[in-house]
């Protein structure tokens, strides 16, 4: 998932309250108030808005440079990591640990055991302290008052550093941000001038699965056009059901997946073993003591098995994508760069395709 680290300045406002507080206490006053990401919806404004809103009550600013903060959340000990879309919430917990910041690209890493980052640090405009339910966050937000990624308080974290966190970084004099309303993109057509046979002469030439991104913007394409441009020797279209169906084969073949989440702003790593897995509803789970994924299996529009050559050999992912186009979810067997891929990986993904098959056969 590429992001631009290029975006629009927010402007701000001096209120002691948001005008939209007093219609969130309303909506709360039941008691049954539905999640955030929910309630915002419900009151028609964005998530940020609705935490913004509550400065001085149980929303505290905080201040940039964010990568500072970042930096420092290594001494909190074990905190809980939360990155999402609109059809997958990725939970990993673990310390937040190896953080790295590359100026130039406005780019962050964090590399630690449990935790897996990547940071889009140019699209964040605005963090807040979170006080809800007696659960103590960080959230960050976009120019558009969508949340990018989260990081809460568990019970091992070090409390006297966690706080001492929040007292550096507490903004003393804050701006409540003005979010953008977000603008439809219009629909993404295939380039006039494009050359299948350029492109696919390209792909095959792939020697890192880095480069792929480059080589979209190269030939004009979204990824959902490049998987319908390439040919079966390289994407075949699955089913609805095959992510859970790679995810459940990962779980009873005991092979070690990676597991991307992500948004515009945060790309979240999961590696290893996935053990407990759940249906709830159209949610598909994983719940598992470090690692919970919570996919909405009804959102995804298109699912693709795709290779890439590299210079480890084929590499093989399994990508759901929803209506826009836009990446929900990607799967690989876990591997390090400079190891071939694992062949129980490919026997799995060969597996998801055959069930995806057949499942067309039967519709």
């Amino acid at each position: 998932m590429s992001a631009t680290n290029e975006a629009p300045e927010i402007k701000t406002t001096n209120a002691t309250h948001h005008p939209t507080y007093s219609r969130y206490l309303e909506a709360i006053s039941s008691g049954k108030a539905p999640r955030a990401r929910e309630l915002a919806k419900q009151l028609n404004i964005s998530e940020g808005e609705l935490v913004a809103c509550r400065q001085g009550e149980e929303t505290w600013a905080m201040k940039p440079p964010f990568q500072q903060l970042l930096a420092q959340l290594k001494t909190v000990g074990e905190v809980m990591t939360i990155t999402r879309n609109d059809e997958a919430v990725h939970e990993t917990t673990g310390t937040y640990d190896k953080f790295s910041f590359m100026e130039k690209s406005n780019m962050g890493l964090v590399l630690s055991e449990d935790i897996d980052l990547r940071l889009f640090i140019g699209q964040w405009h605005s963090a807040f302290h979170v006080v809800e339910n007696a659960r103590h966050s960080i959230q960050f937000f976009n120019a558009h008052g969508i949340a990018v990624h989260k990081v809460y308080r568990t019970d091992n974290t070090l409390a006297e550093k966690w706080d001492a966190l929040i007292t550096e970084f507490c903004d003393p004099s804050p701006l409540v941000p003005t979010y953008l309303v977000p603008e439809e993109e219009p629909a993404s057509k295939l380039p006039v001038d494009f050359d299948q046979a350029s492109f696919a002469l390209e792909w095959s030439e792939l020697k890192d699965v880095h480069e792929y991104h480059g080589m979209l913007k190269r030939h004009g394409l979204s990824r959902t056009q490049a998987l319908s441009q390439i040919g079966e020797q390289w994407a075949t279209k699955l089913d609805q059901d095959s992510v859970k169906s790679a995810i459940t084969l990962a779980q009873e073949e005991n092979c070690s997946i990676m597991v991307f989440v992500g948004n515009k702003g945060c790309i979240q790593i999961f590696s290893g073993e996935v053990h407990r897995l759940m249906q709830q509803g159209p949610w598909f789970n994983v719940l598992d003591p470090g690692f919970n994924l919570h996919l909405r299996e009804d959102l995804i529009t298109e699912s693709w098995a795709i290779k890439r050559p590299s210079n480890d050999g084929i590499i093989t992912s399994i990508e759901a994508f929803n209506a826009k186009g836009e990446s929900i979810l990607t799967l690989f067997g876990k591997r390090k760069p400079g190891n071939p891929e694992l062949p129980l990986w490919q026997k799995i993904v060969a597996e998801v395709i055959n069930l995806s098959t057949k499942q067309e056969t039967r519709s």
